[in-house]
């Protein structure tokens, strides 16, 4: 004999019960090791690895680890094998910089199809969290993983605007903030939403061919600004491991530690500030 089993229909008192996520940044203050942590944690977040950031740290660390054991068996130098223990150190996190950047780009190109798919499902009279559910079903990844991580919470009973929330910043794109607030606006003042969808997927599209064109008629300034950030350590590592000893007589010298500490100091400063500039205009 078999026994009917009754599901248990969605309550907003159980939508709390969702994964804490790992983070090193405690977000109650503003010190500058709290933004690194903060902005590690939000690279790790939108990256798409899917790997708790102390993992990350440690991959990190087995990186610089041995990048500079095999630099130190080739050169038998401290100076040189400090240097590619940092090197080593910071690959795996140009590579989530690198994939961040690739997820964010396939992201941007699904969402207007998204958004047109959403449009067609709304034709049919169905709801807004209908809607969202059909659609998180048929779109790929990365998108479709969003997407069916806030179907989920809709299906757990949280509200459209709570579900929704942390999708600008699981992803790092902006424009994800207007499609929650599309949707929520909609939902509670009600309006044609087939419409408001189709131009808000003309307006994607529009800001990816202009981001396009941007990227286009500043190739060769970012190229150079680039150029100008990599070039300086890179010279300074061919010395290095030309000569090992070449960044050890430089350092005993006082006008050479002096011109050397204040490179080092405008590279870091100069990188930076291009880097916040490249960022600025490259907002998604």
């Amino acid at each position: 004999m078999s026994t009917a089993v009754t599901p248990v229909p969605p309550r907003r008192e159980f939508s709390g019960i969702l994964k804490e996520r790992e983070q090193f940044s405690q977000g109650q203050s503003e010190t500058t090791s709290d933004r690194i942590n903060s902005w590690f944690d939000e690279l790790m977040l939108q990256s798409g690895w899917e790997l708790a950031p102390s993992m990350v740290l440690m991959l990190c660390i087995c990186s610089a680890v041995t990048v500079a054991g095999i630099v130190f068996v080739a050169q038998e130098n401290l100076l040189t094998m400090a240097f590619g223990g940092l090197c080593g150190f910071l690959m795996p996190v140009l590579a989530a910089m690198f994939a961040r950047s690739r997820r964010q780009t396939i992201i941007m190109n699904q969402l207007p199809a998204m958004l047109e798919e959403l449009a067609r499902a709304a034709k049919t009279g169905r709801s807004v969290e209908q809607c969202l559910l059909l659609v998180a079903e048929d779109t790929q990844a990365p998108l479709g993983t969003e997407l069916k991580l806030a179907a989920g919470r809709l299906k757990m009973g949280m509200p459209l605007k709570q579900a929704l929330a942390d999708l600008p910043d699981r992803t790092g794109l902006m424009t994800l903030n207007l499609m929650n607030t599309t949707l929520t606006v909609q939902q509670q003042t009600g309006g044609d939403l087939v419409t408001v969808l189709n131009r808000l997927s003309q307006a994607i599209r529009d800001r990816i061919l202009f981001l396009g064109r941007l990227r286009a008629a500043t190739a060769a300034s970012r190229a150079t600004a680039t150029l100008m950030i990599v070039l300086p350590p890179a010279i300074l590592a061919f010395f290095l491991f030309r000569d090992p000893d070449y960044f050890q007589n430089l350092m005993n010298s006082t006008w050479g530690r002096n011109a050397t500490l204040a490179a080092v100091a405008l590279e870091v400063i100069g990188a930076v500030w291009v880097l916040r500039i490249l960022k600025d205009s490259q907002q998604t």
